[in-house]
């Protein structure tokens, strides 16, 4: 069996690309965006990790490789439910010679779409700002859902909680689904409902087969230019999606993760100058420990999801 990461270079460490041969058009939480063209984007997946929307000070080794290939993955069994963004060509080719190394291995060449300004969040458990919300009214976006529950409590069955998309540093805001088709009209918001429900329902069940519970997760949909509907950027990887090791999980508390929950968690507990951390940057700095830790986490989401 292949093991998932190439042998170490100085690009496994990094925490911002420097292209030289394509214009730089912005850099997210994690990927850093390149135009090719008019009509392509190149998008590097770097090392970087956000948590409650601050981007961490050090990078995790291998983790722009790691969720590239976990993307990938998803794209190529999901194609049959919906049309992506891959445009099938290798990366590397876009790029001078001079910035191969740095794109090799951690980027996808995409069709330049207009972006749907939601995120498609669905959830098949109760875990996260959902149990939050639960516990306050019993609800999560304006779906009810029955007394009784418990913290990772499988729902009977996935829901649609679509949100905002927030700026850099700040937080998405959850929203109801009439709130969602206000914003992008009611055909295309059940459109984007019924595709989501599907992706993560196939998804899901393809997961626990490996040992993964995927708990929830979100999409980003654009337009193409005949007005399809696209699935885009990542999709299914641990920065998007809650991931559980089946073997963990009890309802009733916070099963441990394959995702960078480990690191939120780390962070509710840090202490800047005396006081817990207010979750706004500039970030602590993360222990050796838990950047190597978080790393094999990553790993081994790859690994059972190949089987």
């Amino acid at each position: 069996m292949k093991a998932p990461c190439k042998a170490a270079t100085h690009y496994d460490h990094m925490l911002q690309s420097k292209l030289t041969s394509l214009p730089l058009l912005g850099r997210g939480k994690v990927r850093d965006i390149y135009a090719v063209g008019h009509d392509r984007l190149l998008l590097v997946a770097t090392d970087r990790l956000s948590a409650f929307d601050v981007v961490m000070n050090e990078p995790i080794p291998g983790k722009g490789e790691l969720l590239t290939r976990i993307a990938l993955f998803w794209f190529e069994k999901l194609a049959d439910i919906a049309p992506n963004h891959l445009t099938g060509a290798d990366p590397v080719s876009a790029v001078g010679e001079q910035d191969r190394d740095q794109v090799r291995g951690r980027s996808m060449l995409v069709k330049r779409l207009k972006g749907i300004p939601i995120e498609a969040v669905v959830r098949g458990y109760l875990a996260g700002s959902g149990w939050v919300e639960y516990q306050r009214n019993r609800s999560i976006c304006g779906v009810q859902l029955p007394a009784g529950m418990r913290n990772a409590s499988k729902l009977e069955e996935p829901i649609f909680t679509p949100a905002t998309k927030a700026a850099m540093g700040e937080h998405d805001e959850n929203i109801t689904f009439g709130k969602a088709r206000d914003l992008l009209g009611g055909e295309l918001a059940e459109t984007i409902r019924t595709l989501a429900l599907r992706l993560y329902s196939r998804a899901a069940a393809q997961a626990l087969e490996n040992g993964i519970i995927i708990a929830d997760t979100k999409f980003e949909f654009g337009l193409d230019e005949h007005g399809t509907v696209t699935l885009m950027d990542e999709v299914l990887t641990p920065d998007s999606s809650r991931y559980w090791p089946v073997e963990g999980y009890t309802e009733g508390s916070n099963p441990p993760s394959f995702d960078k929950q480990f690191v939120r968690d780390w962070l509710e507990r840090a202490v800047v100058e005396g006081k817990p951390w207010n979750k706004r940057a500039p970030a602590p700095l993360l222990a050796t420990d838990v950047i190597e830790a978080t790393a094999a986490k990553y790993r081994e989401a790859l690994q059972r999801l190949l089987g």
